[in-house]
């Protein structure tokens, strides 16, 4: 007859009883994570991008003051960014709306300043634009960043944006979804400019700095982008959702400027 140790048992269920508690205590803290990254961080970044962009709007409302508009010298972002994409230098100053008539461009604001608002009707879409595209400056607060070196609103060239597309306000969240001849305003405190939407490259790797170039052209899918000089936007964020591994980019034309 084989004799049973109370003793060996009670010890093998108290260790079976702290794996367990160990293992529910690990599934807790990574649902909490997800929670905080999924859930949190957009319920922070879209109301600190909506109190911005009703901070803006009252700013804009009375006589322009301050010194909105005075760049300074950029930090070194290295690879903070949404939209890890190298910038080209593109034209700023006088844009050319369909019509032939001209327009000053927005002037480069400071560091992180946010200085316009862009809006997307399909998408429901109202954010922030701030000058640059590092992570804890512009894009974790739910904003929409501007690439440096690239056109400000109405400029001849490329005004090129990046936006997260999870998690931290996802403004570019569902841009997949905008088709041709979609409208995108973006408003300063002078005018208010109207993009049309034109072009759209699905994916593309995070280093084709071509997508952001005066005249955007894929370098890796020349046959996507343009060969023309002109105003142009571009909205980039990642793709697939949930990876940073690609990027997809929409381009739109400038279609017209109005005062504001």
């Amino acid at each position: 007859m084989v004799q049973r140790n109370p003793r060996g048992r009670r010890l093998a269920a108290r260790g079976l009883w702290s794996s367990a508690e160990v293992v529910v205590t690990l599934g807790v803290v990574l649902l909490l994570l997800v929670v905080h990254q999924l859930w949190w961080t957009n319920r922070q970044a879209r109301a600190d991008a909506r109190h911005k962009v009703r901070s803006l709007e009252q700013e804009w409302g009375r006589a322009g003051s301050g010194d909105a508009g005075v760049p300074s010298t950029p930090p070194d972002e290295g690879a903070d960014t949404a939209a890890d994409t190298d910038t080209s230098a593109a034209g700023e100053g006088e844009g050319a709306p369909a019509g032939g008539a001209r327009t000053a461009a927005a002037a480069a604001p400071r560091w992180d300043q946010a200085y316009a608002v862009i809006r997307i009707p399909r998408l429901g879409l109202t954010a922030p634009v701030a000058q640059g595209i590092s992570r804890s400056g512009v894009l974790d607060k739910g904003y929409v960043g501007h690439y440096p070196r690239t056109a400000q609103p109405g400029g001849a060239g490329n005004f090129a944006l990046a936006g997260h597309r999870n998690t931290h306000g996802e403004p570019f969240r569902y841009i997949n979804r905008l088709r041709r001849g979609d409208r995108i305003t973006v408003e300063t405190r002078e005018r208010v400019y109207t993009y049309v939407v034109d072009k759209t490259l699905a994916q593309t790797a995070a280093r084709d700095s071509g997508v952001v170039a005066a005249v955007p052209r894929s370098n890796l899918k020349p046959a996507f982008g343009y060969s023309e000089p002109g105003s142009y936007v571009t909205l980039t964020t990642c793709t697939p959702e949930f990876t940073s591994r690609y990027r997809l980019v929409v381009w739109g034309k400038l279609a017209g400027v109005r005062g504001r």
